[in-house]
Order: C-alpha cells, then sequence, then structure tokens
C-alpha cells in the first residue's frame, strides 16, 4: 500500500548537501515526491512509497550526511500526489 508523508528537518541541514543526499536516498530507495530548503532554515521533502520504505527512508534523513547536524524530523501524512520520480525543487 503506497503512502505519502511530509518531513520537515531541522537542524544545521542547509548548505551542507542535505537535498542531494535526500535525493540519493530517494532514488536508492525508490521514493518519489521532492525535497526543498525553506526560508528558515529548515529542509521540506515529500514522500511517497510503501510504509516499509519510508521507515527506512525516514531513517535515513534522521540520520543525514556527514556534515549536517540534524535535531528533529516532524512527519505528518499527505495524500498521494502525482509523483514519477524525486526532484530537488
Amino acid at each position: 500500500m503506497e503512502l505519502a508523508r511530509r518531513y520537515l528537518i531541522r537542524g544545521h541541514v542547509q548548505g551542507v548537501g542535505y537535498r542531494y543526499f535526500t535525493q540519493r536516498i530517494a532514488v536508492r530507495l525508490g521514493v518519489r515526491g521532492w525535497v526543498r530548503n525553506r526560508p528558515d532554515g529548515d529542509v521540506e521533502v515529500h514522500a511517497q512509497a510503501s510504509a516499509t520504505v519510508l521507515q527506512s527512508f525516514r531513517a535515513e534523513l534522521e540520520s543525514g550526511p556527514r556534515s549536517s547536524d540534524v535535531r528533529e524530523v516532524l512527519e505528518q501524512p499527505l495524500e498521494l500526489g502525482p509523483f514519477s520520480s524525486f526532484d530537488i525543487r
């Protein structure tokens, strides 16, 4: 069963390659959606995949790339979208 989630990642996550890290993980796991920097310094992710894949994806988001310092990952359910790939916005 396909699910969609919004993740808000807080901490030192801009200027450290976090969006590219997220895209690489999403492509490897088969997650569709997008990632973008927010003006407040957070990173926002919209993701769609199976529950099992999203669980693995979130664990990767919590780790982040080496130069990041992820302090918090907030998760909210979303309605499914028309995504066929995973993009950086």
